[in-house]
């Protein structure tokens, strides 16, 4: 009896396992982080952009480039991109930045 009554709610229902809280402080967390990885992501593929605009020199742009690139596939490679996305973007840009330099 003490430990139904440990189980329960006031109104009945029965509470929430520890394991059930425990997943959605790990998943907060982890949402938390993708977010964070994501803007840095998109901080630089913005940066990237403006400097095509701007027409900044081609080692410059290559250097953002680069940069794009290496966030791209360390989100693929923990699973916060997907594959196909980043290969999609890596294309997109390297292909713009090949018709900025002809």
């Amino acid at each position: 009896m003490a430990d139904e009554k440990a189980t329960k709610k006031e109104n009945g229902a029965k509470a929430r396992r520890p394991s059930a809280l425990k997943r959605d402080m790990q998943s907060e967390k982890r949402n938390l982080r993708n977010k964070a990885y994501k803007s840095k992501v998109s901080t630089a593929i913005r940066s990237l952009e403006q400097a095509v605009k701007q027409g900044e020199a081609a080692a410059s742009l290559q250097g953002k480039l680069a940069s794009v690139f290496s966030l791209m596939d360390k989100g693929v490679k923990t699973g916060i991109i997907k594959l196909n996305k980043a290969a999609r973007v890596k294309a997109q840009y390297q292909k713009r930045l090949s018709l900025v330099k002809s």
